[in-house]
C-alpha cells in the first residue's frame, strides 16, 4: 500500500516534459552526426556482408538513397519529439526507425543505442507530452500540468537499470583486483591536463575503477535521497564529463546526464510548483498498462542476468554480453584467419576476413564468436557457389582480453559451416587461460595494449 500511494498521486509534468524536450535534442544530434561523419556510407552503402540478430536476418539496408531518407526521416521525428508535436506517433515511428537502422548490423551495437530503443518503447505508453508541448497547445484533452507519479518512477526506473546493471558488471576480478581495463586506458591518456602525468601509477588506476564502480552502484540511490540530491546530480556532471573528455564515448555521457534529471524534483523547471488537478484522475487507472510495463521491466531485470546460463567469462565468450549494460567492461582486441578445405581433394585455402569485410567489421567481428561464425558460415556459402563441394571452414582466432597474453579464442580444429547459430552455448569456443606471467610482464603487455588502445573496440562510441 505504500508503494502504491507513492505512485499514484499527480506530480509536476515539468520535469518529464524537459526529458523529453532534451532526448528529442539529443536524438537530433545524433542524426546530424551519422549525416557529418558519413556513418550512413561507412555502415550501410560500403559494407557488402552484414551481422545480423537472430530472427532479424530480414532487416537489410534501403538500396539507392534509402539510408540517407530512413536518417532524415529520423531526424524530422527527433524534432517533433522535442517539440511535443503528434508526439506518440513520432517517438513510436522515431523508435522503430532506430531500431531498424541498427538492427541491419550488430557490428555497430552500442549500449546506449539499446537504451534510446528501450526509451522509445517507454516514452510511446506515457503522456509526456502533456505540458509544454505543441500538442497541448493544438489539444485540451491532452494538456495537463501534472502526470501520475508512477509516469515518472517508470523513466527513473529505465534509467535506474543502466546504472545498477553497469556497476553489477564491473564485479569482476579484473575490474577489482587488476585495475582492468581501467589501467589501459589512463596510460592511453597521459596527455590529460594536470593530472595525465599520474595515470601510468597503478593506485591510480584503482582509484579510477573503485570510483567508477562505487558510482554505477550508488548513483541512484544518492539522486532518489532528497538531501544529497543535489551533491549527487553534481557527481553525475562531473563523472560522465571526466570519462568524455578521457574516453571517445560520444553520445553516451550527454544522454546519462540528460536523462538523469529525472531525479531531480519533479517540478525543478518551474518557480513556482503546480498543484494537482482532477484532470489527471483517469490516467491513474490503467491496469492493462500497468501489466505490460510490468512484463517489460521483468524482461529487463532478467536479460542482463542471461549470461549466468552460460560457462566462461562473459566477456571472453561475449554469450549474453549484449542487451546486459556491460559499459565500458573491457579492453578486447584479436585476429583472425580462416582455413577453407575441401574435403574430396584436400585443397586448403587461407582467407582473410578483409576479403569480405570493411575494416571496421573485421575489427569488430575478430573478438566476437558468433560473428566469427556467421562469417564462416558466409565464406562457405561463397566457396560453395565457386564450385568448391562441402568445403569445411576453421579459424585461427586469438584475442586479448583486458592486457592478458593472446590466446586461441575458437578450436581450430572446428568445422565452423557445421556449427549452427542459437542461443545454445558455444562448445567450440576455448576456455579463457592465462599464462602464470610475472607482474612485471604483465605490466609490459599492459604498455603495450595501451598504445593501440585508441582503435580498439572498447573506445569506438558514436
Amino acid at each position: 500500500m505504500a508503494i502504491r500511494a507513492r505512485l499514484h498521486p499527480p506530480v509536476d509534468a515539468a520535469s518529464l516534459a524537459v526529458f523529453r524536450m532534451l532526448f528529442g535534442a539529443l536524438m537530433l544530434v545524433a542524426v546530424i552526426r551519422f549525416f557529418a561523419h558519413s556513418w550512413i556510407a561507412d555502415y550501410y552503402a560500403t559494407p557488402e556482408h552484414f551481422f545480423t540478430y537472430n530472427g532479424f536476418s530480414w532487416v537489410r539496408p534501403w538500396p539507392g538513397i534509402g539510408m540517407y531518407l530512413h536518417f532524415g526521416a529520423m531526424g524530422v521525428l527527433a524534432i517533433c519529439i522535442a517539440l511535443g508535436l503528434y508526439y506518440r506517433a513520432s517517438v513510436a515511428l522515431f523508435g522503430l526507425l532506430f531500431a531498424y537502422a541498427h538492427l541491419i548490423d550488430k557490428t555497430n551495437y552500442l549500449n546506449h543505442y539499446y537504451l534510446v530503443i528501450c526509451l522509445c518503447f517507454v516514452m510511446t505508453l506515457l503522456p509526456l507530452h502533456a505540458t509544454w508541448s505543441l500538442d497541448a497547445r493544438r489539444d485540451p484533452r491532452v494538456r495537463s500540468s501534472t502526470v501520475p507519479a508512477w509516469v515518472l518512477w517508470v523513466v527513473r526506473a529505465q534509467i535506474a537499470l543502466v546504472y545498477v546493471f553497469g556497476g553489477i558488471a564491473k564485479l569482476k576480478a579484473d575490474w577489482l583486483f587488476d585495475a582492468q581495463p581501467m589501467s589501459i586506458w589512463l596510460s592511453a591518456n597521459t596527455e590529460f591536463p594536470l593530472i595525465g602525468s599520474y595515470f601510468d601509477e597503478r593506485w591510480v588506476a584503482f582509484a579510477f575503477s573503485y570510483a567508477g564502480l562505487l558510482f554505477d552502484l550508488t548513483i541512484v540511490p544518492l539522486l532518489l535521497w532528497r538531501r544529497s540530491r543535489p551533491f549527487a546530480y553534481v557527481a553525475v556532471v562531473v563523472f560522465h564529463v571526466t570519462t568524455m573528455r578521457l574516453f571517445n564515448l560520444g553520445m553516451f555521457p550527454w544522454i546519462m546526464m540528460a536523462c538523469s534529471l529525472v531525479f531531480l524534483p519533479a517540478s525543478w523547471p518551474r518557480r513556482t510548483p503546480v498543484a494537482p488537478t482532477p484532470s489527471e484522475q483517469p490516467m491513474l487507472r490503467a491496469p492493462r498498462l500497468a501489466w505490460l510495463l510490468g512484463a517489460y521491466f521483468a524482461v529487463q531485470l532478467v536479460l542482463p542476468l542471461r549470461h549466468l546460463a552460460y560457462p566462461g567469462d562473459v566477456c571472453w565468450t561475449e554469450e549474453g554480453f549484449r542487451l546486459s549494460w556491460n559499459v565500458m567492461v573491457m579492453e578486447k582486441t584479436g585476429s583472425v584467419d580462416f582455413r577453407v578445405t575441401e574435403p574430396a581433394t584436400g585443397k586448403q585455402w587461407i582467407v582473410s576476413p578483409h576479403d569480405y569485410l570493411t575494416r571496421y567489421q573485421t575489427k569488430m567481428m575478430s573478438t566476437q564468436p558468433d560473428m566469427i561464425l556467421e562469417l564462416a558460415h558466409w565464406i562457405a556459402d561463397d566457396f560453395t557457389r565457386r564450385g568448391i563441394r562441402d568445403p569445411e571452414v576453421r579459424a585461427d582466432a586469438f584475442a586479448s582480453l583486458n592486457g592478458r597474453q593472446r590466446a586461441r579464442l575458437v578450436d581450430p580444429t572446428i568445422d565452423l559451416a557445421r556449427r549452427t547459430r542459437g542461443l545454445a552455448p558455444y562448445t567450440w569456443v576455448l576456455p579463457m587461460t592465462e599464462s602464470p606471467t610475472t607482474r612485471a610482464s604483465r605490466a609490459s603487455q599492459m604498455t603495450e595494449a595501451s598504445e593501440a588502445v585508441r582503435p580498439s573496440r572498447a573506445r569506438v562510441e558514436k
